[in-house]
């Protein structure tokens, strides 16, 4: 399972740039600037729970003239009708399991926000209030779960998400077992309260049954040498929406944890990708969307262009600790300036106003 380990990002309030301050301290890898004056992002497409609001303050951050984000079609936009459209979606993991981090990154304008029960600290019900958040921002929610079972399946389902991300799918039996649990019987084996869960509006959704399947994203990471080998199979299983790259964990099964931008690596990567992409082509709609994380050594805008359509590019604790670090060093910078010239001798103007000053 990968996660992005490197970002830049200069705290908002001791930047100088004339720029929004939510803007002005973003900037996630040497190939794509997010500095480009923000455009406004749609508040009305449809989710499992539509909110009524009609405020259009959200922006997003990403420069319109080469978007990540294209504009939506005037039906549906869920995040699988909005992949089906061809737009490519930027996001952002959150492992805090903080709902006022969560409603930022919503209002912010990332497309969508992964909340990570997986190497995240939080269960169940500690990721119920960040989909509160989300919903308030109008921003589609997606839970990963720990592992691949049906009773993980069968919580996080019942809160509701978009989108369900399987991690270390290494077979078409582990992807089919997958989808099994996000399916009610005949098709599957998801446990069922419809009746009363939030996913169906706690029963007030009476289409939820019929819909639920196509409104559903369901994504199975590979994140292993062996899963690539078996990539053509598991993309053929019947219901795996989305196929989620894991740079980090791929790098590790191949013997180069620490180095995730190795030749070999790259190659493997891009074979999957090449796999994916193909099938689209081959299947059209039947096809998997491909997903994946932004990496130091291969920014948003290099995924993008390579055909990737839902990009991951930031996490919350790794923004925090970046700007943090950034707070501390420029005070400590600051700090040795001013010893700097307090330690300079005094110009000869500087020492007639003091020779002025006490004769007075």
């Amino acid at each position: 399972m990968a996660i992005p380990s490197s970002f830049t990002i200069t705290a908002p309030f001791l930047s100088s740039s004339k720029l929004h301050p939510i803007y002005k301290s973003l900037s996630f890898s040497p190939s794509i600037s997010f500095l480009s004056p923000p455009f406004p992002k749609s508040s009305s497409f449809t989710t499992l729970f539509p909110i009524s609001s009609s405020n259009s303050s959200n922006f997003s951050p990403i420069d319109s003239s080469d978007s990540l984000a294209a504009p939506l079609p005037a039906g549906n936009r869920t995040l699988k009708s909005r992949l089906r459209n061809g737009d490519t979606l930027y996001g952002l993991f959150l492992l805090s399991f903080s709902p006022s981090l969560a409603e930022i990154a919503g209002l912010s304008g990332y497309d969508f926000v992964v909340v990570d029960m997986e190497h995240g600290y939080g269960g169940i019900s500690d990721a119920l209030p960040c989909l509160h958040a989300l919903a308030a921002a109008q921003t589609p929610a997606i839970l990963r779960i720990p592992e691949n079972s049906a009773t993980w399946a069968k919580k996080a389902l019942d809160l509701g998400p978009q989108g369900i991300m399987f991690p270390m799918i290494d077979s078409s039996k582990e992807a089919k077992k997958a989808v099994s649990y996000c399916r009610f019987p005949p098709a599957g084996v998801r446990g069922s309260a419809h009746p009363v869960v939030r996913a169906s509006k706690y029963g007030i959704d009476e289409g939820y049954l019929t819909n639920y399947e196509d409104e559903l994203l369901i994504m199975c990471q590979v994140e292993s040498e062996q899963a690539v080998k078996k990539i053509d199979e598991i993309m053929e299983v019947d219901g795996v929406d989305c196929i989620q790259m894991g740079p980090l964990d791929m790098s590790g099964s191949m013997g180069y944890l620490w180095d995730p931008g190795h030749k070999k690596v790259k190659e493997m990567m891009r074979k999957a990708e090449k796999a994916v992409l193909e099938s689209q082509i081959e299947n059209g709609e039947k096809g998997s969307f491909l997903a994946g994380f932004s990496m130091p050594h291969d920014g948003p805008i290099d995924m993008k262009r390579r055909g990737y359509q839902m990009i991951s590019g930031a996490v919350d604790l790794g923004l925090f600790r970046s700007a943090a670090v950034e707070d501390v060093r420029k005070f400590r910078m600051s700090e040795m300036d001013s010893y700097e010239d307090e330690d300079q001798p005094l110009t000869h103007k500087e020492e007639d106003e003091e020779d002025k000053y006490w004769s007075e």
